[in-house]
């Protein structure tokens, strides 16, 4: 598998660069190698968006309370239905999408599963909101593959 992790905190351009990126690294042959991503809006559907236009198959993570899906938070659930339509795959995942300490656990087992992790990063340090260079340390102690994805003209921020 192959996931994505990365800043939830880009705007529409960086957003549209950063799937142009995506598309092509994914397009690389890489035969019968599918694509994970937790449900949320941003950068996980420009990932299954991408991951879909390369042919790969695409499993979505969706958070659970017990054998139901949870609630996700109201920014995330328009994400979440088109990201249902893009799958071929859906999961449950046990985790509260309220709680950050949740999320970063859920986003921890995505990156177990993969083999490659493509990290939407910056390089910044992690804060008490943003985990991921929390995530590429962790992929990268356990010998996942990690490749940095940050395009040219990439900037935080909701712009």
């Amino acid at each position: 598998m192959i996931a994505v992790i990365g800043h939830g905190d880009l705007g529409d351009t960086t957003l549209e660069l950063v799937e142009a990126e995506l598309r092509a690294r994914l397009g690389r042959p890489a035969k019968g190698v599918g694509a994970l991503v937790r449900a949320g809006a941003g950068l996980p559907v420009v990932f299954a968006r991408a991951a879909r236009e390369t042919g790969r198959r695409l499993t979505v993570l969706l958070p659970a309370q017990g054998v139901v899906p949870a609630a996700l938070p109201e920014p995330d659930r328009r994400a979440a239905g088109e990201l249902l339509v893009l799958a071929e795959q859906v999961r449950l995942l046990a985790f509260d999408p309220a709680d950050r300490d949740a999320c970063v656990r859920a986003d921890e087992r995505l990156v177990k599963e993969s083999l490659t992790v493509f990290a939407v990063w910056d390089g910044s340090h992690s804060d008490g909101r943003d985990a991921t260079a929390h995530l590429v340390a962790f992929a990268r102690a356990r010998g996942i593959r990690v490749e940095i994805v940050w395009p040219e003209g990439s900037v935080r921020g909701r712009s």
